[in-house]
């Protein structure tokens, strides 16, 4: 099990949480500063947008395989050394790309980034996890998220400071990565840490906690769609440049405002019943997105609240899965739901592609509202047959 909640002072489990959010904030900054850097080096290299699509691809791969491992990784190396060694291996690949003289050896790099990316997102979430008292969870959950995008919007910041071009950008964000292991290092005897030997493999958690874990896949599928569509639809829509992008502006508000008001919500209900409402409020606004004029003021306002309340069901789940699950089942829970998030971000553009290419561009639209409603649907029944266990 976890160091019980018990064991540790309110002070010092305050400020563990707080370096775990510190450092992954730290990290946000670095993969969002790294993932448009690492296509426009490709680009200005002349490999085609298939194939950079498909090294992109591999770092989702690379989680999928990775995730299973995480809590033996945990248990082995402990919380602190893995969360460093992580740091340290995704900062190294950063530069390792630009180095890397062919374009097949960029393979291996995203693989390894891609690696280290997972057990940084894992862990970290089952630290903030085991560590938050049971009545705040959802709150601690929101200011994490709300940390986490805060730290993704700086990244594109200074990759616009820096220029896209020579060492300085690489250099930058792996100098901000390792700043993300200076909290880790200072946490020290504050972590939780994993005793059990006994826990289940990741994949049962997506039958044993469908709700919290499923919504990991839909948030990332429907996350990476927006953030590659939505500006293509406002162009489509015949929206300028300038007025396309403000789109996708209002999306990351949006996600950053809603975070810790639907954290504090769901430590006051059940959290089931809030990804159903989410999954419906989200679902109902992405139908009815393509009958709004893309003129309207009407059109930032929905998906300023769609996306903040699709957003929330990231939230939501990882607060139920630490309200379900305690020690090593959390630490594969958690590994469950990055894994599951890392499959929506594989799956989410090509469905969002096709749709928009099969009724142009309101297809977007009409995928992302059937891809909620079906979570809503699997939630909905996950309820309805507690409520017979229960009669």
């Amino acid at each position: 099990m976890h160091a019980p909640h018990g064991s540790l002072g309110h002070m010092s489990r305050t400020a563990s949480i707080a370096a775990a959010i510190s450092a992954i904030t730290v990290v946000g900054v670095g993969i969002s500063l790294s993932i448009p850097l690492l296509a426009l080096e490709l680009e200005s290299r002349g490999v085609t947008g298939k194939w950079i699509g498909i090294n992109t691809a591999v770092a989702g791969i690379a989680t999928i395989f990775t995730a299973p491992f995480v809590p033996l990784m945990v248990r082995k190396i402990g919380l602190r050394a893995l969360l460093v060694g992580a740091i340290v291996l995704a900062a190294a690949s950063l530069v390792g790309f630009k180095a890397a003289p062919s374009f097949l050896m960029w393979f291996p790099l995203r693989f390894a980034f891609g690696a280290a990316l997972c057990i940084l997102f894992a862990v970290s979430e089952f630290w903030i996890n085991a560590l938050a008292p049971p009545n705040r969870r959802g709150l601690i959950m929101g200011i994490y998220a709300t940390a986490l995008s805060l730290g993704a919007a700086l990244g594109p910041t200074m990759l616009s400071v820096l220029g896209a071009s020579g060492w300085a950008p690489y250099l930058a964000g792996a100098v901000v990565l390792l700043l993300g292991a200076i909290p880790i290092l200072l946490a020290r005897g504050i972590t939780p840490r994993i005793h059990d030997d006994s826990h289940h493999g990741v994949l049962t958690f997506v039958r044993r906690s469908p709700s919290a874990v499923l919504a990991a896949l839909v948030f990332g599928a429907i996350e990476t769609a927006v953030m590659t569509f939505l500006p293509l639809y406002g162009l489509r829509l015949g929206l300028a440049e300038t007025s396309a992008a403000l789109l996708l502006t209002a999306a990351v508000l949006g996600n950053v405002a809603f975070q810790i008001p639907i954290g504090l919500i769901s430590d006051k209900v059940d959290r089931r019943v809030l990804l159903l409402c989410c999954s419906l409020a989200g679902a109902a606004g992405a139908f009815t997105l393509p009958f709004v004029p893309v003129s309207s003021p009407w059109f930032l306002a929905m998906i300023f609240l769609a996306t903040g309340v699709v957003g929330s069901l990231y939230t939501v789940g990882l607060a139920h899965l630490g309200e379900r699950f305690h020690g090593a089942d959390l630490a594969a829970a958690n590994a469950a739901f990055v894994m599951l998030y890392s499959v929506g971000l594989i799956a989410g553009p090509p469905l969002a592609g096709a749709g928009m290419d099969l009724y142009n561009p309101y297809g977007f639209a009409f995928v992302i509202s059937t891809m909620l409603a079906v979570y809503a649907a699997i939630v909905a029944v996950r309820l309805m047959m507690r409520g017979r266990r229960e009669a």
